[in-house]
């Protein structure tokens, strides 16, 4: 599993459910300066328009040269929808009756972006067609002779057109494409992508984002990589005092061996995980007695959401009525022994506190995300 980050034990997790967790994560990966470095590569692209013939029987020629600005975002309203206004700088040359006009053209196109979510775990900057209404144009010049008035619309309208034009071209480029496509599965897999590259999206909600995200993020091959970690773990419990007048002292040593998980049908992700513990008593009364006891303690883990953007892997107390135990003397006198009921009642109580505590700290099993995304970025 990923690197966790631990926590304040004092302080009390908040749950939330799949569904919220989508939203926060998408809201947090989103951001302003993401989106900036994503269509970072549209800078200083080159723009050239003509020459382009206007008027009556082409009186008049235009041509246009410059370059695209760095774009500038800003975030709006409560949704993970961003305002961009990428800058365009144009000098055109203007030919009419061979006389020549130079102009400055300042160019602004507005766009909305959203950041969309599709199939299987992808978060897509969707930016739109860029529209002749989306863009503004002002041409500067210190002064123009009525001759050339009427050419001012006109250069306008076929700016804009084909302004438009060429930022659509750059966006539909492989490499900017690829830019606004983040597989979430793959950035956590560490492997590369099969969908960055993909024309069309199967869209889907951030709540839809939120429970694949558990579904196909929180597995059991990951999940168990985690709980492997157990499998040697030591248990001592003792020395006890038991039995008539508390004369029994009883000592129990022993570890885990390999861990078993497997999936739960649930409506939220879940596993059963099963540690098998093999346990050496000895029980002094008067003399030695010695037994040894086969343990499996069942627990369910549960993958669940915590604000702000946690995933926690909530791990209920088990309950020693729920522990079996096999149970085996070595020797007459131990098997005989008066104080062997309460040794076997006991033990899964003793085995049942060890666990809990183990399970006390809930910074182990918890992975802070929101962390996580901005050490990648």
């Amino acid at each position: 599993m990923p690197v966790v980050q631990p926590l304040d034990e004092s302080s009390d997790l908040v749950w939330i459910d799949y569904a919220q967790f989508g939203e926060r994560f998408v809201a947090h990966a989103v951001t302003a300066a993401r989106i900036e470095s994503a269509i970072a590569g549209m800078a200083d692209h080159s723009v050239t328009v003509g020459p382009v013939s206007l008027g009556p029987v082409g009186r008049a020629g235009v041509l246009a040269q410059g370059s695209v600005g760095k774009p500038r975002v800003f975030r709006i309203g409560p949704h993970v929808t961003f305002e961009v206004t990428v800058p365009v700088s144009l000098t055109l040359k203007v030919l009419l009756g061979g006389k020549k006009l130079r102009l400055e053209a300042r160019v602004e196109i507005d766009l909305t972006l959203h950041a969309r979510t599709a199939d299987p775990l992808l978060i897509v900057i969707d930016i739109p067609r860029i529209q002749r209404r989306d863009i503004s144009f002002v041409l500067r010049a210190q002064a123009v002779e009525s001759a050339w008035e009427w050419l001012l619309d006109p250069i306008a309208g076929v700016m804009q057109r084909e302004v438009a034009s060429r930022v659509n071209a750059m966006l539909a480029e492989p490499k900017t494409r690829r830019a606004l496509v983040f597989d979430v599965e793959a950035l956590i897999d560490d492997t590369r992508s099969a969908h960055r590259d993909n024309a069309q999206f199967d869209w889907i909600g951030y709540g839809e984002f939120g429970r694949r995200f558990f579904a196909r993020i929180v597995t059991r091959s990951r999940v168990y990589q985690a709980v492997a970690g157990l499998e040697g773990r030591s248990i001592e419990v003792g020395p006890l005092r038991t039995g008539p007048r508390s004369s029994a002292v009883v000592t129990v040593r022993g570890a885990v061996l390999t861990p078993r998980l497997a999936d739960r049908a649930a409506p939220t992700v879940t596993f059963d995980l099963t540690l098998p513990v093999i346990l050496d008593i000895t029980v002094d009364v008067m003399k030695a007695n010695h037994y040894r006891a086969h343990i499996e303690v069942p627990l369910a883990l549960v993958a669940r959401a915590a604000e702000p953007l946690l995933v926690v892997i909530d791990v209920p107390p088990p309950d020693p009525a729920d522990i079996r135990m096999e149970f085996t003397a070595h020797g007459v006198r131990a098997a005989v022994l008066g104080a062997l009921a309460r040794i076997k009642k006991q033990v899964p109580e003793q085995v049942a506190a060890v666990v809990r505590q183990e399970l006390a700290d809930a910074s182990m099993r918890t992975i802070d995300v929101a962390a996580r995304i901005d050490g990648a970025a």
